[in-house]
């Protein structure tokens, strides 16, 4: 699916109501923007339950140590 937009006088843009049907994307949630060279990632903030468990099973050994941190 491609979508032109345009940026508002108050600087916001719509999103096309398919895509966050698609993406599952719903009023209020938030975003970040990463820029990326010339262009932006519009990302999906995720909440902190979201994250949780998502590193299960990782091995945490041959990490550096956190002493050269000031």
């Amino acid at each position: 699916m491609s979508a032109a937009v345009k940026l508002s006088s108050k600087f916001k843009i719509s999103i096309p109501k398919e895509l966050c049907k698609q993406r599952g994307w719903r009023p209020g949630q938030e975003f970040t923007f990463l820029p990326k060279g010339k262009s932006v990632i519009l990302v999906a903030t995720p909440k902190h339950q979201d994250l949780l468990g998502i590193a299960k099973g990782a091995n945490p050994e041959g990490y550096r140590d956190r002493n050269d941190r000031y």
